[in-house]
């Protein structure tokens, strides 16, 4: 009876290929796999971005698109506190100049998504204040697009102060992206003086005959209440649209 044949074995080069083969294709899956997620991060990105310009962000969120890789984007976030049972004034301030700069850079040509504007709250993301040992409010921090963010990324907001131009010159340090603010005209002074004028203009009007009132102090007094408040009213207004 004969015996069977004995297959040779492999050579060592076709081993070999085999495994740098799979190893490619691994590799391939892998880097497919990164820029899938690039891309579907930068795409919710954009989106969030259509609707407001600065985005509001929960432990979970910043995480995911500001923390974790990949990442090919910077992303500036403000950490603040503005519950109203925070009391902090100051952060308020900060934030109307944080918009104004986040809306300069959402509606300006050079918009990309290169730079994101986000916030943090303290009511709405704790967990994120303590993962970063952060004990104070409001702070600027930039994340770059690759590794961790250094000692320059956090604003020096105590020396230089909030102002929406000192943030953009900040950032442009940082990113080599570059803001122009753009304020929206404030036209509250103009509009309570012309509401006052056409006031007194109509009173005059209508008591033309008999102007004595003219020397009425409570009168003068009253037209002076109603002025302020009425300006009071149009600052409120003007800021609300400035966060819109």
């Amino acid at each position: 009876m004969a015996s069977g044949r004995r297959l040779a074995p492999l050579p060592l080069v076709t081993v070999g290929s085999w495994l740098l083969l799979l190893s490619y294709a691994q590799f391939g899956g892998g880097q497919k796999k990164k820029e899938n997620l690039l891309a579907e991060k930068v795409e919710q990105l954009m989106e969030w971005s259509s609707r407001r310009s600065v985005i509001r962000m929960n432990g979970d969120k910043f995480r995911r698109f500001v923390k974790a890789p990949p990442r090919n984007y910077s992303v500036i976030v403000m950490f603040t506190a503005l519950q109203p049972q925070r009391q902090c004034s100051v952060c308020r301030q900060a934030n109307e100049e944080y918009q104004v700069l986040a809306n300069s850079w959402r509606y300006s040509s050079g918009f990309s998504n290169k730079l994101f504007f986000t916030v943090v709250d303290y009511d709405e993301g704790a967990d994120v204040f303590q993962q970063l040992n952060m004990n104070s409010a409001p702070t600027f921090m930039h994340f770059p697009p690759k590794g961790k963010p250094k000692r320059a990324d956090t604003f020096d907001l105590q020396r230089i102060g909030f102002a929406a131009e000192q943030l953009a010159k900040w950032i442009a340090d940082r990113t080599d992206v570059h803001i122009r603010v753009f304020r929206p005209p404030n036209y509250s002074g103009t509009i309570a003086l012309a509401l006052l004028v056409s006031l007194v203009g109509g009173l005059l009007y209508l008591r033309r005959n008999n102007l004595e009132f003219i020397y009425n102090k409570t009168g003068w007094a009253m037209a002076a209440l109603v002025r302020i408040q009425m300006t009071v009213e149009l600052n409120c207004y003007s800021k609300s649209l400035l966060q819109i």
